[in-house]
């Protein structure tokens, strides 16, 4: 009998916990990645067309911006949309010139003038000319362009169509599956009309390898770096809660995980998991890097001047429009430059300027280094606030 009522309750017990671990895997998301209200901008995008100038700011709001920060603030009125930068959106110390703030909000603007276009606009982008710095604390939103709108004749492209499907993929790629030579011709003619651009692409395997190795460098640095660190962390959304409110950041679905890592990595405590996600970034960080067979890199004459900044962020969405058009995967692999604009701010010598310069021609200067080729795995969406938080 004490053998029958151990088992008894042993196996209780074991319910009991299986109960609990399942009613936590729900909670934590595991079973439901890439669903629930902070996804739904993805999917109600072109929603309520009637709507006035609004359905441009919903495609605007999609666009890649660094660390998932959305650093855009919009005001419609007057057949105009302004596009603010929201300074209290800012990476701190990972971004102390709001560099990659301002290649978000070039990101935003192009969806903004596609999605404009689509609807029969013709435009007047007047972005605002200055020079990029930091932002004194508490300050209000700064204007940094103004987009005209007129009727005109409705033009669709495959580049409005893929709005929706664009998704920063940190998944490994196929190594051994080249990128065909028609899409890099098209890729590499999209800088072509723009005197203030050049995107170089690094076609050969020794180039590669030295940017994966000064890429790693630079990763191994900033996690060497207490306060880049603690800067980093704020933008990681963990805890379910706070990934439901904030509807912004990097979740754990956006790390290329496999589907079951992922959602065994959401069963674990906030504290191991923050120590897992920086080993694992720096430990695989090398391996991932070196699978993609395209490696690129974004250079302006002046990397702190706010209309060549918007003007690449411009051209990075369509760059990586056009990657998804083809059914290629592309992310931002922009830890050197990072490198270069923290040691600009501590004073230090520019090394790593130097050092990335070496991939460029005399003159230019880098301001963002991306890959690209065919990923093991589908990249999953990343949350977005809504338009209504994001109008002024």
């Amino acid at each position: 009998m004490q053998r029958r009522a151990f088992l008894r309750g042993a196996g209780l017990a074991a319910v009991a916990a299986a109960g609990g671990g399942l009613w936590r895997a729900v909670r934590q998301g595991s079973f439901s990645a890439g669903a629930g209200p902070a996804y739904q901008p993805w999917s109600t995008w072109r929603k309520d067309l009637g709507e006035g100038l609004l359905p441009m700011v919903r495609a605007a709001i999609l666009a890649a911006s660094p660390h998932n920060s959305q650093p855009w603030k919009f005001r419609v009125r007057d057949g105009a949309i302004e596009l603010y930068l929201d300074p209290q959106r800012n990476l701190g110390a990972l971004d102390p010139y709001l560099r990659e703030a301002h290649l978000g909000l070039g990101c935003a603007l192009e969806n903004l003038v596609l999605a404009a276009v689509a609807r029969g606009s013709a435009l007047d982008v007047q972005p605002v000319p200055g020079r990029l710095g930091p932002v004194a604390p508490g300050a209000g939103p700064v204007l940094v362009a103004r987009v005209a709108i007129n009727a005109c004749i409705q033009h669709y492209d495959d580049l409005y169509e893929a709005i929706p499907r664009r998704h920063t993929n940190r998944a490994a790629y196929l190594p051994h599956r080249p990128v065909p030579p028609p899409f890099l011709d098209a890729l590499g003619a999209l800088a072509g009309a723009e005197p203030g651009i050049r995107l170089v692409l690094l076609g050969n395997a020794a180039d590669r390898a030295s940017l994966v190795a000064l890429s790693a460098e630079a990763n191994a640095g900033l996690y060497a770096d207490p306060q880049l660190v603690r800067d980093h962390e704020r933008w990681l959304r963990l805890d379910p809660d706070e990934l439901r409110s904030r509807r912004d950041g990097l979740t754990l679905d956006a790390f290329g995980l496999a589907p079951a890592a992922a959602g065994l990595a959401k069963l674990m405590p906030r504290w191991l998991l923050r120590r897992a996600v920086a080993r694992g970034a720096a430990r695989g960080y090398s391996e991932r890097m070196a699978s993609a067979p395209l490696m690129g890199i974004l250079a302006v004459r002046d990397r702190l001047d706010r209309e060549q900044c918007l003007l690449a962020g411009r051209v990075w969405q369509r760059a990586h429009l056009l990657a998804t058009v083809h059914g290629l995967a592309a992310r931002p692999c922009n830890e050197a430059v990072e490198m270069v604009d923290r040691s600009q701010a501590l004073g230090r010598p520019a090394r790593w300027a130097g050092r990335l310069g070496e991939f460029l021609p005399g003159g230019w200067e880098p301001t963002f280094v991306f890959l690209m080729g065919y990923p093991e795995r589908p990249a999953r969406p990343s949350p977005r606030r809504p338009v209504e938080q994001v109008l002024l």
